[in-house]
């Protein structure tokens, strides 16, 4: 799909497409549509008050392009890895081109923005001794080439039980002291923990390691799967790296248990990764103009998943949610320029979303009013979250950018509005929004829980299982049409359009610029009831379940 002007046949399956994850369910606290998923000439008529609007944007019409995604991945023959939507392959590709006809055809200026991205195949790791046996593993981002059969040694690990645990293996070059590296063949095997993977592969490769596996920490139950994540961001300060890095070794990842068994004494192992390939994908960029065109408001979501599976909470839910809400706002007359972004190779390290406000001249960044960013909106075991910008919870590890607060106070406002709990999540910079945020881009977001565990206070609170992940199938080949919660996508589709429509006619509350009333009958917000302080306790692993994939440990 490298020419823009270019569309197949595939787009007008549209809403043909079957729903096949259950019935409707009721929004609570606002109108529903008595035929959903386009239902009332819902895609015809101007959604321009909220009635209107939330009584077309329906969990049906946000399942059917679930539908899609998953019918993508199960069509996707891609040689590499069939079944996924991953950055690099045809289920990425054929994504793309589903969520851009459909965009196209409701009227929108489209624009398919080229990224290049970097297409690593499967690696190889195999244990040699004193076992024999194949383990399950994969290239990290910044990973170098190579073969290597040789000697394992472990740095400093931590084998420790607990969420208290913490693990600074490969934190400091002086982890690597000590040890002989002077062979040809030295592999380092260094434990996930409290300093960013980059760091950990860099001393090692410093020290003379030619091959450096990275295993899932193995504390708690969420830090016992195959960890495969970003190693290009290194800790400050190290001499000559500051990041971001390439390694000039392979760097792949382990689980906690065949790490563990790689730790023994005696151990000798096979890694293998292949040369990676530099591809082009596409963001996909879709814009409604307002009254205002020096004043857009955008959201965001990331259209990829990992290899290993279709990723449809991880990110089809953000993604489908924002599709629907774009779809039924087409025929609007808005006062702001209304922006929607569908974001390439997030999992490779929020690579698309980066060249996009990179590529974006300085006046071009400063039309944009803000960003919200929606990355797992339905998570089958969740909790319902807001991006922590008054950092009332989580001090922040990055710099928030003045107006952010206010439309943190939107989400929570309409959550209370309709007597849904809620809580925070970090305000980290780990997604899509982090290169909005160092524009100085006023931006927030929701979040439904990933691979941290539910504890029995928020089972309470929420419902679900107590003592499993938030996403048992967090980047997992489980991600599938199942693997989604109806309410909680339902709620959140809600609050997205919700969002949308007060910022389309006023962003005067997080940047000062005057607009008008949203038509229609008023929705009234009360003051947010304040989160419901379930990561507050030290005990609760810390962030309010962020995403393993991203940069840091």
């Amino acid at each position: 799909m490298n020419d823009p002007r270019t569309r197949s046949a595939r787009r007008h399956v549209q809403r043909a497409l079957a729903v096949t994850t259950g019935g409707l369910l009721l929004a609570v606290g606002v109108p529903t549509a008595a035929d959903a998923g386009g239902g009332n000439g819902c895609e015809h008529r101007n959604n321009n008050t909220y009635d209107k609007l939330l009584d077309c944007v329906t969990l049906e019409g946000v399942q059917e392009h679930l539908d899609a995604f998953q019918k993508i991945a199960d069509n996707s023959t891609d040689p590499v890895y069939p079944g996924s939507r991953a950055a690099g392959t045809q289920g990425y590709a054929d994504s793309v081109e589903y969520v851009a006809g459909l965009l196209e055809d409701a009227g929108y200026q489209v624009t398919l923005d080229p990224v290049e991205i970097t297409f690593n195949f499967p690696a190889v790791l195999r244990q040699l001794a004193p076992v024999e046996a194949a383990y399950e593993s994969g290239p990290f981002t910044g990973s170098g080439d190579g073969t290597v059969q040789g000697d394992v040694t472990a740095v400093d690990l931590e084998l420790a039980q607990g969420a208290d645990v913490v693990s600074t293996s490969g934190c400091e070059a002086a982890d690597f002291a000590g040890i002989d590296w002077s062979g040809d063949a030295d592999i380092a095997l260094v434990q996930r923990g409290t300093c960013f993977f980059g760091t950990k592969a860099y001393y090692a490769e410093q020290a003379g390691a030619e091959a450096v596996v990275i295993m899932n920490q193995g504390n708690t139950p969420d830090r016992e799967e195959l960890l495969v994540a970003d190693a290009t961001s290194v800790d400050e300060p190290i001499p000559g790296a500051p990041g971001p890095v390439t390694h000039g070794i392979p760097v792949v990842g382990a689980a906690y248990a065949d790490g563990l068994a790689l730790s023994q004494a005696g151990s000798t192992a096979f890694v293998e990764v292949l040369p990676a390939e530099t591809r082009t994908d596409h963001n996909v960029i879709a814009e409604l103009p307002g009254s205002n065109p020096d004043n857009v408001v955008m959201a965001g979501a990331h259209l990829d998943s990992v290899n290993e599976g279709p990723g449809i909470n991880d990110n089809g839910s953000g993604s489908a949610a924002i599709l629907e809400t774009a779809l039924m706002m087409a025929n609007s007359k808005p006062e702001n320029t209304l922006r929607f972004g569908w974001w390439a190779a997030e999992e490779q390290g929020l690579v698309g979303s980066a060249d996009y406000v990179a590529g974006l001249p300085e006046a071009e960044r400063n039309r944009i009013a803000l960003y919200m960013n929606y990355d797992m909106v339905g998570s089958p075991n969740y909790i319902q979250m807001v991006y922590d910008a008054d950092q009332s919870t989580f001090p922040a590890p990055v710099a928030i950018p003045e107006g952010s607060t206010a439309i943190e106070d939107l989400y929570e406002s309409y959550y209370t509005a309709i007597a849904e709990p809620y809580d925070d999540t970090e305000f980290s910079g780990r997604s899509d929004y982090e290169a909005f945020i160092l524009a100085g881009i006023p931006s927030s977001g929701l979040f439904t829980g990933a691979e941290e565990i539910k504890t029995e206070e928020q089972a309470a609170i929420w419902g679900g299982t107590a003592g499993e992940a938030f996403d048992p199938d967090y980047h997992a080949a489980g991600d599938t049409i199942g693997n989604v919660d109806p309410r909680a996508l339902e709620v959140n589709s809600d609050l997205i359009a919700f969002a949308m429509l007060t910022f389309a006619y006023s962003t005067e509350t997080v940047n000062g610029v005057p607009g008008k009333d949203v038509p229609g009958k008023p929705f009234e917000l009360p003051a947010p009831a304040g989160p419901q302080g379930t990561f507050q306790d030290e005990s609760v692993a810390g962030g309010g379940g962020l995403h393993a994939h991203d940069v840091t440990a």
